[in-house]
């Protein structure tokens, strides 16, 4: 189960956000919370110990950010360039993520759960311990990106696209369909189920040329 704002260990020591956010910003145990932010420039910020609840953030840019030790709750980002951004050791709950560009990122020890992605680029990510628990990926990008252990239970995956990506230890099994658009010889290095297996036999076929034909 996700935590609670109140099981954080830092829980006590957050305090409200004083005055705009701001590039190269270095913020430590802050919590924004009811915010709808547009066209927002915080490259090169950096956030530890904080949490961030019921938050919009329209467009703009956090290139370059690291987030360390987050929790992150009921937070929409739409058209946000999140590209070579950092992040460690966060939670990430019930959000919603369209159109935003991850590419270059680094994850590691992050879990997402019960969040949406929508046409989201994680081109040239690197993913090391990651986990998307209930969440919906709908025409991700994970073109050249390194997935490393990273786990899909009770999430639907539609229209992935893996063009030469490198997976070790890319766990399937648990989700709950996957549809993949490009790519799929990139799957060396993945787990399937048997059921998974049947269902992508088709695109199997198609990518090392054979031809199926009933009768």
């Amino acid at each position: 189960m996700p935590r609670e704002l109140e099981d954080l260990p830092y829980a006590r020591y957050l305090k409200a956000v004083e005055g705009p956010l701001e590039p190269e910003g270095d913020y430590e145990c802050v919590r924004l919370s009811d915010a709808d932010i547009d066209d927002v420039d915080l490259g090169h910020a950096r956030f530890s110990e904080s949490a961030f609840t019921s938050v919009a953030f329209n467009r703009g840019s956090m290139r370059y950010s690291r987030f360390s030790d987050v929790w992150v709750r009921n937070v929409r980002w739409v058209g946000t360039e999140l590209a070579d951004t950092s992040w460690q050791d966060a939670e990430l709950i019930d959000g919603v993520l369209a159109g935003v560009d991850l590419g270059g990122s680094h994850l590691r020890r992050v879990r997402f759960e019960g969040c949406k992605f929508d046409s989201v680029n994680f081109r040239r990510a690197k993913l090391r311990d990651v986990s998307f628990v209930d969440c919906v990926l709908r025409h991700p990008d994970f073109g050249d990106a390194e997935l490393t252990n990273v786990t899909f239970p009770g999430t639907m995956l539609q229209g992935l696209l893996l063009s030469r990506a490198r997976l070790k230890k890319f766990d399937l099994r648990d989700a709950v369909g996957v549809g993949i658009a490009d790519g799929i010889d990139a799957l060396r290095g993945a787990t399937i189920s048997h059921s998974q297996l049947l269902d992508l036999a088709p695109d199997f076929a198609r990518a090392i040329g054979i031809v199926v034909v009933d009768g």
